[in-house]
């Protein structure tokens, strides 16, 4: 069943553009030019309930803006918006009470009261019982691991406490719906392990429909089966992550330590060499004969240590943003 459906949606903005100087600074006061920004440029995609997917492009893409406006803080030049039936800009309070969107770079706790101030607060804007919001705020707080800092001042906690608190805060009312624009930037390794466990929990446990997007690749790879590419404002990709890589990184590296000195002109019938200097080799070869092409190296040479590398995900990913933005 699809929870959240885009149908053509664009979303343009004016900026005015102004001459440089004090001469282009009066030319503005009578005549003012504007240039036309396309943030968002036609999009098309579906999501059903209960999926996690990731949607992912450069700075500037498009992202942040079409989670505002599946949120209903912005409203759509162009298309149609449907999450779980309703049209998001109509802002109805029964769509408000099971959608969420969540920016890592923006707060809502309060600095001089601690975090479960700000939860009592937004229990009665969303009409939780008393019964309900006890047991939400017990399992939140243990799958957070923050029942010891609930009651205390926010500009006591460090960075990663308190990005714990704000997205507690979002999803106090259970939504159904999530968007995440970026939730664990700024924070160190360890803190982006225990927000992606607890998404991942979330998802599974209240079977939420989310959208991810994040520049931290690992996020994409340990949470979302399916990905979302989007670049100048369109979609370049949609589908099953590993299909990505698949497609835009054909080639594996197998790593050779060599015991005795080996012919180039035997191995480059191989693959392609990437680098030799006696005794390491690197050679490219196609993901679907690296096993049989690394059993040739073992049998045929003298071989040290050999090893098969997989392309990291942020070079596909590169590689994607600079193959479809040209």
């Amino acid at each position: 069943m699809s929870v959240i459906s885009i149908s053509h949606l664009s979303r343009y903005y004016q900026v005015h553009q102004k001459e440089p100087g004090m001469i282009g600074s009066l030319k503005s006061l009578f005549v003012r030019k504007y240039e036309n920004v396309k943030a968002v440029d036609d999009i098309s995609f579906e999501i059903n309930e209960g999926e996690l997917v990731g949607f992912i492009g450069p700075n500037g893409a498009g992202k942040t803006t079409t989670l505002k406006c599946l949120s209903g803080l912005l409203y759509p030049t162009k298309g149609e918006i449907s999450v779980l039936g309703f049209d998001p800009y109509q802002r109805n309070p029964k769509l408000l009470r099971q959608i969420a969107l969540v920016m890592g770079q923006k707060n809502q706790l309060w600095w001089d009261l601690p975090a479960v101030d700000t939860f009592i607060l937004n229990k009665e804007i969303y009409g939780i019982s008393d019964e309900k919001y006890n047991t939400v705020l017990r399992d939140l707080s243990s799958l957070l691991e923050v029942k010891e800092i609930l009651k205390v001042p926010v500009k006591k906690l460090s960075l990663g406490q308190r990005m714990k608190l704000e997205l507690m805060a979002s999803i106090i009312h259970s939504p159904k719906v999530l968007f995440l624009d970026e939730p664990t930037i700024g924070l160190d390794v360890l803190m982006q392990k225990k927000l992606r466990e607890f998404i991942k929990e979330y998802n599974i446990r209240f079977k939420a429909t989310i959208i991810l997007t994040s520049h931290y690749m690992q996020d994409v790879e340990e949470l979302c089966k399916r990905v979302i590419v989007i670049n100048f404002g369109k979609i370049i990709f949609d589908g099953l992550l590993s299909s990505l890589v698949e497609k835009y990184a054909p080639y594996k590296k197998i790593k050779v330590l060599f015991r005795k000195y080996a012919d180039p002109k035997k191995i480059d019938k191989l693959g392609t060499i990437d680098s030799f200097v006696f005794p390491e080799l690197t050679l490219n070869v196609p993901n679907k004969k690296v096993n049989s092409i690394a059993s040739v190296i073992l049998r045929n040479f003298e071989v040290e240590d050999l090893t098969i590398e997989e392309q990291q995900v942020e070079d596909v990913i590169a590689q994607v943003y600079t193959r479809e933005g040209k």
